[in-house]
């Protein structure tokens, strides 16, 4: 469903993402793992159109992402970190919205808005505008949206971040329960290794821009002889305190300088 080879993306002489290759399979449950600054959203955005590569090649159900953008966004659902919901509009109207905007066909959009809203527990609140609901009710609100349009593939990108366990365990059991029942393929990314560990099939492990290390949780935790995925992590990405923001600085330097030159 995804295949991603010797990948690139540079930011003048900043690598964000260092020739890194993997691939998910239709149905699967794939966790990219990483300290912060150590290339997951750069990779996902790359993966779902909003960046072009450097170099490498990417595929996204058999289509390149940086060609077929159109084709491409038809077959994924997305949950970023930061909220995305109108919090003015209920939870209907919200939906109904992605519905338009994806041009659900109208015949369809009613059933579907109703499934969705009944599997994330969320049909009684339908007509309470966004700004009522608690912050896992917005989370599940989020991701019935980004399946309206039958998604193959589900793009989660810290969905659970601030949640309590309570709701984080819910909303994965409803992740789970329509992995297995739509074969939605699922690539998330999460700082909460035990969910990782609970929920996806296969891990990759990014930092520094690359890959360390693939495989299953057991796979990883054998491989650095350690007994939780937490350890594992920590054994092949090390204890230092990352800073995103120190990235993303060095980032802004550089597309900065590489503007002013284009100026002279």
């Amino acid at each position: 469903m995804i295949r991603v080879e010797n990948l690139v993306k540079k930011y003048g002489d900043f690598t964000a993402v260092n020739d890194i290759s993997f691939e998910v399979d239709q149905g699967e449950v794939f966790a990219f793992l990483g300290p912060n600054g150590a290339g997951k959203t750069t990779t996902i955005k790359m993966l779902t159109t909003l960046l072009k590569p450097t170099s490498g090649t990417v595929e996204v159900d058999g289509l390149d992402p940086s060609i077929s953008h159109h084709e491409v966004r038809k077959r994924f659902g997305i949950v970023f970190q930061d909220p995305s919901l109108d919090d003015e509009l209920t939870a209907y109207e919200n939906l109904e919205l992605h519905c338009i905007l994806y041009k659900v066909p109208r015949k369809a959009r009613k059933e579907r808005i109703e499934k969705l809203l009944g599997l994330f527990e969320l049909w009684e609140r339908r007509d309470d505008p966004v700004k009522q609901f608690s912050g896992g009710m917005k989370r599940r609100l989020e991701i019935a949206r980004g399946l309206l349009h039958t998604p193959k593939i589900l793009f989660l990108d810290e969905p659970t971040l601030g949640l309590d366990p309570q709701t984080r365990n819910h909303l994965w059991a409803h992740v789970q329960k329509l992995n297995h029942e739509e074969q939605v393929t699922v690539f998330l990314t999460t700082h909460y290794m035990e969910e990782a560990d609970r929920v996806a099939q296969r891990i990759a492990i990014i930092d520094h821009g690359k890959i360390v290390a693939q495989g299953t949780s057991e796979d990883l935790k054998r491989r650095t002889s350690t007994q939780t995925l937490e350890q594992a992590f920590l054994a092949l990405t090390g204890s230092t305190i990352r800073d995103e923001i120190a990235g993303s600085i060095d980032q802004m330097r550089q597309m900065s300088r590489m503007w002013r030159g284009g100026r002279r």
